[in-house]
């Protein structure tokens, strides 16, 4: 049986690819930090299933910002591959939190690679990265050798993870892959993001619990696609005999107005009745509008989005509604 440790197991990305992964046979290790002991909710159905918790999936204590743990809960696993789903993953927040986003988005993969390498280098190792990496660019679709311009510490971050990921595969030989995701939403995401708060607010508003969607910039135009799908690419591209660096995303854009108008439809409402924009959400420093070239995952892995724009919108504000009539 091949044993998986994924970090970030409790966030949308993590909980899905544990999910993945028990159906595929694995055995699953979690990490969990204290601050994520009362936020299980995504992984909720794994732990009270007791056919698979402490059976084929498990959590154990740590921390990314503690070295000791990391160290303990790889040495102690000993996994056949390591998924690094856990970061500061929310751009806004990382300009109010630059140090903290700097160490776990960026500093910490340097000291899980490290571990890997001291404990053993034959780990394979996945770590995602951003789109938010291409920031200002002049390409209007972008793959796995556009340039680089981070606009924000987040994506600073990301691309600092992204090049200490190369240097411990070309100089240490560790099999260590990266995919650059484009954004991926879901059911999971938690409501400061503008995709699950379009989805969250629209069934509020649907059932009578609120008045107004609020806004910041309705023209921005996101790659958006489905977090499960781009899990199922993370272990397709941990399966080749090879590391390798990937663009998964769905090779499309949709404004985040027209998500909104989408979201509206699903509940039968007209959308230029509720929604209102606001300067308060519009982002510090603008990236360009990105769009992910899918062919070398297409070619390589066989990736393909399996879930499209207005089904994923549908899902989204159905699992909402669900929430909001309870």
């Amino acid at each position: 049986m091949k044993r998986a440790l994924i970090f970030g197991v409790t966030g949308q990305g993590g909980s899905y690819l544990a999910e993945i992964l028990i159906e595929k046979g694995y055995e699953v290790h979690g990490l969990i930090r204290k601050s994520a002991t009362s936020n299980t909710i995504n992984i909720d159905h794994l732990i009270e299933d007791k056919n698979i918790f402490e059976k084929t999936f498990f959590l154990h204590k740590g921390d990314l910002a503690d070295s000791t743990s990391i160290y303990r809960i790889i040495n102690e696993v000993q996994p056949h591959e390591l998924y690094n789903e856990a970061d500061q993953d929310h751009v806004g927040w990382s300009y109010d939190m630059v140090g903290y986003s700097s160490d776990i988005t960026g500093a910490a993969v340097a000291r899980i690679l490290e571990i890997i390498k001291q404990i053993n280098p034959k780990i394979k190792f996945f770590q995602p990265c951003t789109s938010n990496m291409f920031g200002k660019t002049d390409s209007d679709i972008q793959n796995e050798s556009t340039t680089f311009n981070p606009q924000s510490p987040y994506a600073i971050a990301k691309t600092f993870a992204y090049y200490i990921t190369r240097y411990y595969r070309e100089s240490f030989g560790i099999h260590a892959s990266i995919a650059i995701f484009y954004n991926h939403e879901s059911p999971r995401r938690t409501v400061d993001y503008v995709s699950r708060k379009i989805s969250d607010t629209v069934a509020k508003i649907a059932v009578g619990k609120q008045d107004k969607l609020v806004l910041g910039d309705l023209e921005a135009r996101v790659d958006w696609g489905f977090a499960r799908d781009y899990m199922e690419a993370a272990w397709s591209i941990l399966q080749l005999d090879s590391p390798n660096d990937f663009v998964i995303a769905t090779g499309e854009t949709h404004s985040v107005g027209e998500f909104a108008d989408e979201a509206f439809k699903v509940v039968n409402l007209d959308s230029s009745k509720y929604i209102e924009s606001s300067k308060k959400y519009m982002r510090q420093t603008k990236t360009s509008e990105l769009k992910g070239d899918i062919s070398k995952a297409k070619s390589i892995i066989g990736f393909e989005p399996k879930v499209k724009f207005a089904e994923l919108v549908k899902l989204m504000v159905e699992a909402d509604l669900k929430n909001h009539v309870q």
